[in-house]
């Protein structure tokens, strides 16, 4: 299956020849280039690091109210449901394959009950379901690479997964790195360098290979 980047159930019937590789490679779920990844997550950290240096006031502004913000907890939960309904549609389950039709009808009513009913830091734990979900993508990317520096992509990924299932079970802590980002100059502007300074190196590593 084509759409929304997603490869389709992988076929397990291997030719005579086939080793481990081509077995793994198979049970990828996304066609994602580890040039590609670098390349956009390099650009997504630039940009946003980038605005948090250039319009300090009006990104702490957004931030602080970010956590307990109704529409933008709303249109996160969305997206991270949609996301989740096609990867359960396309994707192999294996022995939960029976459960497909199931996790499908589930899955709206959950999301349903979500926004009804779980509206403190509603945005939070929906940013944190989407990073997780899109860990997964930026992880194949690297699988199998045999460059040194795709570490560079996977070490920030863990750390964002890390994150972010603290953000899905105890939303409260984001709001407390914001306010400790936040609360000091320097430590805002070095943490804005930074992510500037790493999201150049993103997007320069595809160029050193070959």
């Amino acid at each position: 299956m084509g759409k929304a980047g997603f490869r389709g159930r992988p076929n397990f019937r291997l030719s005579g020849g086939a080793n481990a590789v081509s077995l793994a490679r198979s049970l990828m779920i996304y066609s994602l280039k580890l040039e590609t990844a670098l390349f956009f997550v390099g650009l997504l950290l630039v940009v946003s690091h980038g605005l948090a240096l250039m319009k300090p006031k009006v990104v702490k502004d957004w931030l602080r109210a970010f956590p307990r913000s109704p529409q933008t907890g709303l249109i996160l939960l969305t997206a991270a449901g949609v996301w989740f309904f096609i990867l359960v549609q396309v994707m192999d389950l294996g022995e939960f394959s029976n459960w497909r039709r199931t996790v499908l009808i589930g899955t709206p009513i959950a999301w349903y009950l979500t926004w009804k009913y779980v509206e403190e830091f509603l945005a939070v734990r929906a940013l944190g379901m989407l990073v997780i979900l899109a860990g997964e993508p930026l992880l194949e990317a690297a699988f199998l690479r045999p460059e040194l520096s795709r570490l560079f992509l996977v070490t920030l990924v863990f750390i964002w997964i890390v994150f972010a299932m603290f953000w899905v079970g105890m939303p409260y802590t984001l709001r407390d790195q914001i306010a400790w980002l936040t609360r000091n100059e320097k430590r805002w502007q070095f943490a804005a360098l930074a992510g500037v300074a790493y999201g150049v190196l993103l997007m320069i590593l595809p160029l050193t290979y070959a």
